[in-house]
């Protein structure tokens, strides 16, 4: 008997059909059965799904004699699963790589409820991603189980059929079917939400929700649309048969117009002519099973009302958000011109000389480069008064105590950047700050390029969307100083960035703490996630990708490289930042990181520490390995993309032929480079060797001292030596025993 049966219900889907089977079938979870139902689809369909039972005995099809419709093909399906759980899957939506195996482990770990409630992202037919909204309800719903009466939230999220498994034997004794016409979703999911004894949630994004250009039968403008009110009316007969579940009927009955209203809103579901009607059998609806002394919620009041008010409603409601768009641009107009009134007056005052002004990662808080630099300015020039740019409240509040800041936008801030005679970043600052005679701005950059950057990116129309390159140069003039760790930087950004700045060879500050590594350097971040003192520590750092919308590719199965790795080790997973807050950790690492299989350090806000604490760098193409580098600990890199990366993004070099460590071109490679501890040979330090000869080049430990002394308080001093000698990589036993 297999874990999940997948009833899959196909009609007029020949085009997006073989993705939505190959989601499922090229599953690393195998232990399953695909149910197809072909609807009597007068397309392809049918022989698509013949196609793929004839090679894969996991699927079975059944060829219905006339078209029956979403819910009755479902129906169909259901008595020829012999699964542990029923999934109902939509013949365009598709599978996320690995998500069966996320599913049967979190059913394992909860003990097989009646209900496993997972994530899904929508994925739009021009290429964008968005994940559901309300994901934080998965997250908080905790370990355990729970019924939908003990967590009532759990019904905020989208009721449909297709975001949850079933467990098969509660489906039988409740007697659950779908029953006819449009949304058959809403009679099926309220009673089983609202009968299920023990409910789950997985974060994790499981499946991709397809919104279609057209075709889309909820998207389809008809008369069909009427049928959304007898299916409240099944739900309401529902809840009227069970005594124990009166109590939702007040719920129920709000999210009936709720529902309704949704409807009539959107401009694509009714015709124009059949609103009206639509607006008074709602209303109808709505009288006939108000409970009893329920309140009506202010926003569902129209329904008492007419279709005239509620028109009404709707134009004055257009009309006040029109005048508040009008309103913002007034607004923004006259803050203009009153900005540009400000910045002429306190041009007028003379800089401060012992002011300076700090920011790191577009305001993100005391990071990076222009952190190393801070530091080592109040400890050798106690003189100068440092103020750091944060976005807003919450940032600041991470601030260490006592830090002296500005909220960006905010009057002090416009005060201290138009009369700091130092300003420190390492993106470009917006173009209302001024650039004034003696004033030092001093550029960090974020690490030594791989991949185009600037005015490079002119020739790369899709890794240049979104980014105005004639705006980012400009901002680039206001530059000083441009800090390189090494010559290939410093002929890089000068090419990247041809503006009127002077290269200084100082090395990354961010990098000093890299270069004087002691061995307990680290602990701190093992023992906030609770790795133990003898394990090895390994880092998969992957970067975004510019030829996927969103930038997110999943190279690697964490689960399978965690298991690989073993007893006694330790996987970090570090995304690229432009990544941390989009769909790319719902799709298994937030998961992963609560079961403790992985540790998601995406979020550690100094990246430094993390290095430290690792034995062994996993990355694809991520800058991070120039960092990583100066603590001469082994890198793999991981390339099998490389072809795709290079030519989309563009690469000042080809790392896979001068790369500082064994490169693996699949993942089989790279599991053999671990096992069989390839990763650290010789070969692996000569060419770490020849990588760091090259690329650390300025980095020895001082450069945020050069950077102070330098540049702020004038005084002279010796430029970067040779690069630091090797040090042996940290004591300990071989990542993975040879095979």
């Amino acid at each position: 008997m297999p874990r999940f049966s997948v009833i899959i219900p196909c009609f007029k889907v020949q085009g997006f059909l073989r993705e939505c089977l190959d989601s499922v079938l090229e599953q690393s979870y195998r232990d399953i059965e695909i149910i197809a139902v072909d609807d009597c689809s007068p397309d392809g369909s049918g022989a698509i799904l013949d196609e793929y039972a004839a090679r894969d005995e996991r699927v079975r099809v059944l060829h219905l004699e006339e078209n029956a419709g979403l819910g009755r093909a479902r129906n169909a399906g259901m008595p020829h699963a012999t699964g542990d759980y029923l999934f109902f899957l939509d013949s365009d939506d598709t599978l996320t790589p690995g998500a069966l195996r996320a599913m049967t482990d979190r059913l394992a770990e909860t003990g097989d409820p009646d209900v496993l409630v997972f994530d899904y992202a929508r994925t739009y037919w021009w290429g964008g991603t968005r994940r559901n909204v309300l994901a934080r309800v998965l997250a908080e719903a905790g370990d355990g189980t729970f019924t939908a009466a003990e967590r009532p939230e759990i019904l905020d999220l989208l009721m449909v059929v297709w975001n949850k498994v079933y467990r098969r034997d509660f489906v039988e004794r409740e007697g659950f079917t779908f029953p006819p016409g449009y949304y058959e979703d809403t009679p099926w999911t309220f009673p089983v939400m609202f009968s299920a004894r023990r409910i789950a949630t997985l974060d994790r994004i499981c499946l991709n929700y397809r919104q279609r250009r057209q075709g889309n039968i909820l998207s389809t403008t008809s008369r069909k649309h009427f049928d959304i009110h007898q299916q409240y009316e099944r739900v309401f007969a529902f809840v009227d048969a069970r005594p124990e579940l009166a109590g939702w009927r007040p719920f129920l009955h709000a999210k009936m117009g709720e529902h309704c209203l949704d409807i009539l809103a959107k401009p694509d579901r009714l015709p124009p002519s059949d609103k009206a009607e639509f607006f008074r059998r709602t209303a109808e609806v709505f009288r006939a099973y108000r409970p009893e002394g329920a309140r009506v919620r202010p926003e569902l009041r129209v329904l008492e009302g007419g279709y005239a008010a509620y028109r009404l409603r709707r134009q004055s409601g257009r009309a006040g958000r029109e005048l508040g768009r009008r309103a913002v641009r007034a607004r923004g107009a006259v803050a203009g011109r009153l900005g540009r009134v400000r910045t002429a007056v306190h041009t007028r005052r003379p800089l401060d000389p012992d002011l300076a002004v700090y920011s790191a990662f577009s305001h993100r808080g005391m990071l990076g480069d222009p952190a190393a630099i801070y530091h080592k300015a109040r400890e050798i020039a106690p003189g100068l008064r440092g103020v750091w740019v944060v976005r807003d409240e919450e940032d600041a509040a991470l601030l260490p105590p006592g830090t002296d800041h500005v909220i960006l936008g905010s009057p002090r801030y416009r005060r201290v950047t138009e009369r700091a005679t130092y300003l420190v970043n390492n993106v470009n600052w917006p173009g209302t700050v001024p650039k004034r005679p003696g004033s030092v701005h001093i550029h960090t950059h974020q690490g030594t390029p791989l991949k185009y950057m600037g005015a490079d990116l002119l020739g790369k129309p899709g890794a240049r969307y979104g980014v105005d390159v004639p705006q980012m140069l400009r901002r680039a003039d206001r530059w000083d100083y441009s800090l390189v760790a090494n010559r290939h930087s410093e002929l890089v950004w000068e090419r990247a960035y041809p503006c009127h700045f002077t290269s200084l060879r100082t090395g990354s500050p961010r990098n000093d703490v890299l270069v004087g590594a002691r061995p307990e350097d680290g602990a701190g971040f093992r023992r906030r996630h609770g790795i133990p003192d003898d394990h090895r520590v390994v880092l998969y750092a992957p970067t975004r990708r510019d030829y996927r919308r969103g930038g997110y590719v999943e190279r690697i199965d964490l689960a399978r490289l965690a298991a690989d790795l073993g007893d006694g080790h330790t996987l970090v997973v570090r995304l690229h930042p432009s990544l941390a807050t989009g769909p790319a950790r719902g799709m298994g690492l937030s998961e992963l990181h609560r079961r403790g299989v992985v540790v998601d350090a995406t979020d550690e806000p100094h990246v430094e520490e993390v290095m430290l604490a690792s034995d062994l760098l996993i990355t694809d193409y991520s800058a991070l390995m120039f960092d990583y580098a100066n603590l001469d600990r082994p890198i793999v890199i991981h390339a099998d993309d490389w072809g795709a990366y290079a030519a989309s993004r563009g690469a000042y070099f080809d790392i896979t032929s001068e790369a500082p460590g064994h490169v693996a071109r699949s993942y089989r490679e790279l599991a053999w480079l671990l096992a069989s501890g390839a990763w650290r040979d010789e070969e692996a330090a000569r060419l770490r060797s020849a990588f760091r000869d090259r690329f650390c080049e300025f980095d020895d430990g001082r450069a945020a001292e050069r950077v102070v002394r330098t540049l702020m308080l004038g005084e002279r001093m010796p430029g970067p030596a040779a690069v630091p000698r090797a040090r042996s990589v940290p004591a300990g036993r071989d990542l993975l025993a040879s095979s």
